[in-house]
């Protein structure tokens, strides 16, 4: 059963020990804006999966975080989210994978499960339990025989 989280509102999650970020909920709008940033179109043909995933991910990002904890310069100094900050982030390897992982992946799971049930390996009686019983011995084929019109 699909679950519908009518309150739409921001939630915190975990992406790394003491490091949290506070995310737009995603939402069909957010996902429709993302693939219309001008980063994500300008993508190259023959660009990696990877890429393609990393620039995606970035442009996501930037329009979904909305605050951080655990989240500093080089100095130590706490920072506020900028687009700039939010890319550098993300260029964090276990910090992207958790993101993908908590928060987009999300998206895609229910992109999966549309009409609520498990899709059939192979048209809809390749998972069919027979019910008959198998023939003694094959049939015999029909005689040929005149036909009258």
């Amino acid at each position: 059963m699909l679950t519908l989280d009518l309150s739409n509102e921001p939630r915190w999650h975990d992406l790394a020990t003491g490091v949290r970020v506070l995310l737009r909920p995603l939402t069909t709008a957010l996902m429709v804006a993302t693939r219309s940033d001008p980063g994500v179109e300008a993508v190259p043909d023959g660009t990696s999966d990877e890429e393609r995933a990393l620039v995606f991910a970035k442009a996501l990002a930037r329009r979904a975080v909305l605050d951080w904890e655990g989240v500093g310069d080089t100095d130590g100094n706490v920072i506020t989210p900028s687009p700039q900050a939010i890319d550098a982030l993300l260029d964090i390897w276990p910090i992207f994978e958790a993101f993908q992982l908590v928060y987009v992946s999300k998206g895609l799971l229910l992109e999966q499960e549309k009409n609520v049930s498990t899709p059939l390996p192979n048209g809809p009686s390749a998972v069919a339990t027979a019910i008959a019983r198998p023939a003694r011995k094959p049939a015999k084929t029909a005689r040929r025989g005149r036909t009258s019109l």
